[in-house]
């Protein structure tokens, strides 16, 4: 009986791989004291050593964030191995954007244009990922890292930009999928659209009310929850939080969410 408990113990932990996710709007490094300092930012991210990182407001180029690319900078400084990029806000001199920052493979990536008519640009990057997956072997896993409008009009729309995007639409529903970022969703009217009518489970509430979201603006004083963790497929959620830091409330003006995630695989045979 001993043996068998043993090897059923050890199925299981073959049958599914942890970890960890992060999603923050960085707010170009600049803090709400109004200084430029990365070393905040990579402090923050170091401390809670996540295999995907999923930033927004990344500068590149920029003379406020002294024309550095702050996704490779802030690569470099945690040591992740591969780098997404999508710029979507033009400036006088650079850009900004999202970035995905990984410990595992980047096969593809692509920037999906959220713009809705004139109003300001807004992007959605997406990435494919090769996880080690379990004992049966690597794990693709489509993530979709984003940065929505300001306006409530706009925000469904963008949405539908990016359900009806050729990424998101080879997905089957059982395909592995994380859709986090910067929502501005400030009375929480997107998440039922993910939850409800995509099959999401979002991983940045509190128990499964989509009501109570996790806060995490101001970050000085967090009263709503724009910053959300969606995941689709075999991945079920372990824990979702905020940064509990000193250093958070002032890094930026969004404190991040983290998620430490599960990702099923098939029963092996014992």
């Amino acid at each position: 009986m001993r043996h068998c408990a043993i090897a059923l113990k050890i199925a299981f932990l073959r049958d599914h791989m942890e970890f960890r996710v992060i999603s923050y709007n960085i707010h170009r490094c600049i803090g709400v004291d109004r200084r430029f300092k990365p070393e905040r930012i990579a402090e923050i991210l170091a401390h809670h050593n996540a295999d995907l990182v999923f930033l927004q407001e990344v500068d590149v180029g920029v003379p406020r964030s002294r024309k550095l690319d702050l996704a490779e900078d802030l690569a470099a400084r945690l040591g992740y191995p591969y780098v997404a990029l999508g710029l979507n806000v033009q400036l006088r001199t650079g850009m900004y954007g999202n970035a995905t920052l990984s410990r595992f493979p980047i096969l593809r990536e692509r920037n999906i244009d959220l713009t809705i008519d004139d109003r300001k640009a807004r992007g959605c990057l997406y990435a494919e990922i090769e996880t080690p997956g379990n004992g049966a072997g690597p794990v693709k896993l489509a993530t979709f890292n984003m940065h929505l409008g300001l306006s409530f009009r706009e925000r469904p729309s963008q949405v539908g930009v990016l359900v009806h995007s050729p990424e998101f639409q080879a997905l089957e529903r059982q395909s592995p999928c994380l859709v986090v970022g910067d929502f501005n969703d400030w009375w929480t009217r997107l998440a039922p659209m993910f939850t409800e009518v995509l099959d999401f489970g979002c991983a940045t509430n509190h128990g499964i009310n989509y009501y109570d979201a996790i806060a995490t603006y101001p970050s000085f004083s967090p009263a709503n929850g724009l910053d959300k963790i969606f995941y689709r497929g075999p991945i079920s959620a372990i824990h979702g939080r905020t940064c509990r830091m000193g250093i958070s409330k002032v890094a930026s003006d969004h404190l991040p969410v983290i998620a430490d995630l599960r990702l099923h695989g098939k029963k092996s045979q014992i």
